[in-house]
């Protein structure tokens, strides 16, 4: 017999409180696709998978609120039925891929300069803290928040705060048309132009740098991408969607690969970085992807003095601090965060840091 989705949330809240009161550390589990990401996870098994579907969605208002175990495929397919988009872009990682590890794990795209971030589309989240009790934060509508947005808080918190329910989110029409176009330039040149097109009132969608070739993609009306075209420059690139989309899954041949892969978030108009090993530039300049030949160059101090965070995205030693390390202040903040809704320390313990 099926359980229905209230059966499946009353189960997780009662797993939650059974743990809670032997302080039984939790893994809280979906499909599995973004296991790699964070540090090395801990705890039993909690499945949250079966906890699916869309709970509202007004087309007209651009609004959808579903469930967390959710797959992140068949929500774009119900939207894309609509003629509208998740704006972030996220990627999957994984045919099964969930939207509740999509938003806890923070993720967005290529579009995410031009479109905003995972963070900025999540108007209402429900949880459950760590004492198995069941929270909304947000709702529906973009002016809703009176003091803290705790609802956007849980965007990349990897479930170290809570386990998500439900999200509700902002949607977007799907642009009318989209091109990419491609010209050789240096590094400085394309870091350059990415800063100086993005200053300019163009339908710009994503920008990335492999080494030796700049893609830039126009998205919006006909007319104006057919404008922007012509400002821009360089070839248009054949079968562009399939280029993105092997951009955003790491399947393009920069990606593919047995060595760690760090991903550094700086200025866009952060100067090369002279490292030894290969580099993939995305979001205008502003997310570096780095295979390093090196195992001891400090690119979070390197991140660190762009003005920026680093994080060991894939591979290497997940036992270690992977995470750009936190200022005292802001350790404590985190610490305070995590004794307020997770006061046993059982959700996710340790995925994002040691000590949290």
């Amino acid at each position: 017999m099926e359980l229905k989705s209230s059966d499946i949330a009353l189960q997780l809240e009662q797993a939650i409180t059974d743990a809670a009161e032997v302080e039984q550390s939790l893994q809280l589990i979906g499909s599995g696709s973004k296991q790699f990401i964070g540090r090395q996870a801990i705890g039993k098994p909690l499945d949250v998978s079966a906890h699916q579907g869309v709970i509202n969605y007004e087309p007209r208002e651009l609004v959808i609120t579903v469930r967390s175990g959710t797959p992140v495929s068949q929500l774009e397919a119900l939207l894309a039925s609509e003629g509208q988009m998740l704006p972030f872009e996220p990627p999957h990682f994984g045919a099964n891929a969930t939207l509740g590890g999509t938003i806890a794990c923070g993720l967005s795209g290529p579009r995410r300069p031009y479109t905003g971030s995972a963070r900025d589309f999540v108007l209402g989240t429900t949880v459950i803290n760590g004492l198995g009790q069941r929270l909304r934060f947000g709702g529906e509508v973009m002016k809703n928040v009176a003091g803290y947005d705790v609802s956007r808080m849980m965007v990349g918190a990897m479930g170290t705060l809570g386990l998500l329910l439900d999200v509700s989110m902002k949607v977007l029409p799907l642009p009318e048309t989209e091109c990419t176009l491609v010209q050789e330039l240096s590094e400085a040149k394309a870091i350059s132009l990415m800063n100086q097109l993005a200053g300019l009132p163009l339908p710009l969608s994503a920008a990335s740098f492999d080494g030796l070739k700049l893609y830039l993609r126009l998205s919006g009306s006909e007319q104006g991408v057919k404008a922007a075209r012509s400002q821009v420059g360089g070839e248009r690139l054949a079968d562009d969607a399939d280029f993105w989309a092997k951009v955003k899954e790491h399947q393009h041949p920069f990606f593919i690969t047995d060595k760690p892969l760090w991903r550094l978030s700086i200025s866009a108009g952060s100067p090369p970085l002279e490292l030894p090993g290969k580099q993939f530039i995305d979001w205008g300049g502003a997310q570096r992807w780095i295979v390093p030949d090196e195992i001891d160059v400090d690119l979070h101090a390197i991140a660190e003095t762009q003005g920026g965070h680093a994080q060991l995205f894939r591979g290497g030693d997940r036992t270690g601090e992977v995470a750009q390390p936190l200022t005292d202040g802001l350790m404590l903040i985190h610490k305070q965060l995590k004794q307020a809704f997770d006061p046993k320390g059982i959700l996710n313990l340790g995925r994002l840091y040691r000590k949290l």
